[in-house]
């Protein structure tokens, strides 16, 4: 996992370069240990569908694939060409999955989210752009949605936050009532809402 473009703050032709290299730079393709934490993060959002959801940063598309499902219409963006090409071949066939080259916050798409899902990639942007990230998705947050973040822990050459760093930094910038927060060994999960209400076991009315 520490593998990470020359210091300072990567372009999308870092990514590129990345990729250009290996079509699978993290080894995310048959990682137990990334299926689990996708199982995970799956798992901890609170409703069962998404009308509409966002998922920057979506790499070759492992967790795009999982997350389709559960979306009537799902946006994934990434900075790399070529990932973004493997992510659309993989969803072919998904009518539901559209997918953009976007590079954050600053090409932050147009209307508003049932659910936005930062994987994996925050730690890359300098505080100033977690920071304006964090109110562009404020911002598109439909009422009642939901906000999904998970980022590996350890340290990242060229990265000026870790994973814990940037979850705080987004706990506090979102303003949001934090539903999860999962301290694995490895990884960070965290869930927020814009919702009155964070318990599943009362939207179903289980006493």
């Amino acid at each position: 996992m520490n593998l990470a473009p020359p210091p300072g703050p990567p372009t999308a032709h870092d990514f590129d370069a990345l990729y250009a290299r290996s079509a699978d730079p993290w080894h995310f393709d048959g990682s137990w240990y990334e299926a689990r934490k996708r199982r995970l993060l799956l798992a901890s959002l609170p409703h069962a569908r998404y009308g509409r959801a966002f998922e920057p940063g979506c790499a070759t598309g492992l967790l795009t694939a999982e997350l389709a499902p559960r979306c009537g219409h799902l946006l994934a963006s990434d900075g790399a060409e070529r990932a973004l090409a493997t992510a659309t071949a993989r969803l072919a066939g998904q009518p539901q999955v559209a997918f953009a080259r976007l590079w954050l916050p600053g090409d932050w798409p147009a209307g508003r989210f049932d659910l936005v899902v930062l994987s994996e990639f925050v730690y890359y942007l300098v505080p100033a752009d977690i920071d304006r990230l964090a109110d562009c998705v404020r911002e598109a947050l439909a009422p009642g949605g939901v906000v999904a973040a998970c980022h590996w822990r350890r340290p990242i050459d060229g990265c000026v936050l870790a994973g814990d760093a940037v979850q705080e930094r987004l706990d506090a910038r979102l303003g949001l009532r934090q539903v999860t927060d999962v301290r694995d060994a490895d990884f960070r999960l965290g869930v927020w809402t814009s919702a009155a209400s964070a318990s599943v076991a009362d939207t179903e009315a289980r006493g």
